[in-house]
Formats: C-alpha cells, sequence, structure tokens
C-alpha cells in the first residue's frame, strides 16, 4: 500500500511539474511589477516638474486679510513695489526654477505693515500672495513730535498713506520708542500707557467712551471721552483698573441723571471717589463710589 501511494504522489507531481514554478515566478515577478509602476511614476512627476521648470509665471493674486475695521493699511502696488525693490524685477514673465518663494516671504515679512506672508504657485502659474496684516492697537504722538502706531504685540508701525486706523491716540510727554520698551528691566511710561491702552480697548464700555490719553509733564494721565468735551483725570498710571471701574460706575449711574455736558472735569485720582467740577460754578461735588 505504501508502494502504490507513493506512486501515485510521483505520477501527481509528474503530471504539474511547473505548479511551483509558477507560484515562485509570479513572487519574483510581483515586486519587479511595482518597482516598474514606482520608476515610470517618479519618471512622470520628474519630466512635468522640469517641464513646468521651463515655463513662466503668469501673473500675482493677492488676498490681503483686512483689519478689524475692514481697512488695509497696504496695498497690491505696495507689495509689488516691495518685492521689486528687493529683486530689482516683477515676479511676471520670470520662469518658474528661478523663483524662491521662500525668500519673497522674507521680504514681505519685513514690511512693518505685514505681519505674515504666505506665497505659493498653483496649477496654472500664477503666483499667489495671501497676506495677513499688523493690526494697529495705539497711535502715538510722543514728546519729540513722532508719529506711528503700535501693534498688538508692541511693535512699531509707520502711519498709513492709504488709511488712518480709527484707534486710541496717545500724546503729550511721552519718551520716545524702544524695541524693548515692554520687557521687565526697561519699563517706563510708554509701556504704562500700552497696558493702559490693552485694559482699555478689551472693555466694550470703555472702548466706545475713550478715544484719547494725554501725558502732562509730571507724567501724569488725562483720558479724552468720545462723548462730551470734559476732561477725565486719571492720575498716575497706578491701580488704574479700580479707577476706571469707578468710572464705569458714574458713566452708568450718574451720568444718565446729570448729563455728559454739566462737569468741566471728572477727577478719579481721590481713593473710592469721582470729584467732579462744574463748567459754570467754581465749587466741585464729590461722589463717593
Amino acid at each position: 500500500m505504501k508502494t502504490r501511494t507513493r506512486e501515485h504522489s510521483e505520477a501527481k507531481f509528474m503530471k504539474n511539474p511547473l505548479r511551483i514554478d509558477k507560484r515562485g515566478l509570479s513572487n519574483i515577478l510581483r515586486p519587479i511589477a511595482w518597482l516598474l509602476a514606482i520608476l515610470v511614476l517618479v519618471g512622470g512627476v520628474y519630466i512635468s516638474v522640469q517641464q513646468r521648470k521651463g515655463t513662466v509665471v503668469k501673473r500675482i493674486a493677492f488676498d490681503i486679510q483686512s483689519l478689524n475695521n475692514g481697512k488695509t493699511l497696504i496695498t497690491h502696488e505696495d507689495i509689488l513695489l516691495s518685492i521689486e525693490r528687493s529683486f530689482g524685477y516683477r515676479l511676471e514673465g520670470v520662469p518658474l526654477k528661478e523663483l524662491n518663494a521662500e525668500r519673497v516671504e522674507r521680504v514681505l515679512e519685513a514690511d512693518p505693515f505685514i505681519e505674515k506672508a504666505d506665497v505659493f504657485v498653483d496649477a496654472q502659474n500664477i503666483v499667489n500672495i495671501n497676506i495677513q496684516q499688523r493690526e494697529p492697537l495705539l497711535r502715538v504722538i510722543d514728546k519729540n513730535g513722532a508719529n506711528y502706531y503700535l501693534d498688538e504685540a508692541g511693535a512699531k508701525m509707520p502711519l498709513s498713506k492709504h488709511f488712518a486706523a480709527r484707534v486710541l491716540v496717545a500724546t503729550g510727554n511721552i519718551p520716545p520708542y524702544t524695541s524693548d520698551f515692554l520687557t521687565t528691566k526697561n519699563k517706563g511710561l510708554l509701556s504704562d500707557i500700552f497696558e493702559l491702552s490693552e485694559y482699555i480697548l478689551a472693555d466694550d464700555f470703555l472702548k466706545s467712551q475713550i478715544e484719547q490719553l494725554y501725558v502732562n509733564s509730571i507724567g501724569e494721565i488725562t483720558l479724552v471721552p468720545k462723548v462730551g468735551n470734559q476732561k477725565i483725570k486719571l492720575g498716575k498710571c497706578v491701580k488704574y483698573e479700580e479707577k476706571l471701574n469707578r468710572l464705569k460706575t458714574f458713566y452708568q449711574e450718574g451720568i444718565p441723571y446729570i448729563g455728559w455736558h454739566k462737569y468741566k472735569t471728572i477727577d478719579l485720582r481721590y481713593k473710592d471717589q469721582v470729584v467732579c467740577k462744574k463748567k459754570t460754578k467754581a465749587n466741585s461735588s464729590k461722589i463717593k463710589v
């Protein structure tokens, strides 16, 4: 029986002598086919890239993100001029192989009006330039007459020739700007004004009421309201949170009954009080808050 079984197996094997070879061949050809497919794909991409490098920039498309008020401090023409000054030529017609998008981004981000620039080329050979502007927080006119904006990070910005941002204005005896004015070591009057402005703008009520900060010769601050012509004496820039809370209470509870134009000054320098001087009379009234 064993002999017959062996003979039967040998006969079966002789009938299908290529079965194992076909399987082995398939295992060999499959990775070769994948390799060829990858080579064809890579070759196609390479040829496509090389062909594209031989083409030129067709045009430039801009997307300038507006400020919170919907305005822009910089235009398409400003951006094109900045690029032309840095590179010595316009980008239209430049071969794609010569275009360095990262360098264009660095050039644009050096502009004081630009926070971030994103530059890329699409499938139609159009250079897309996306711009995020710096947001002015405060306009400063210092004691030397320097006139500039400070953005939300405290960076200095020039005035725009296209649009005047409607922001808080600080004037008077303000020291000159230094790039490190917000650091602990160099904090002074300018940093106090900047932080006071941040506090006012973070409060919807105060933001709607105050339009200017004036610093006198001894460093005391007077606030100028948007409504009425009274002067609000804040004094030194210390404990301003408590002083402004008193002002809010006075505005919300006292002014509606008294009227905006009755007082010449509103003085917040005294603890727990709002001292008001009337326009028509010499006397002052003290209101406990």
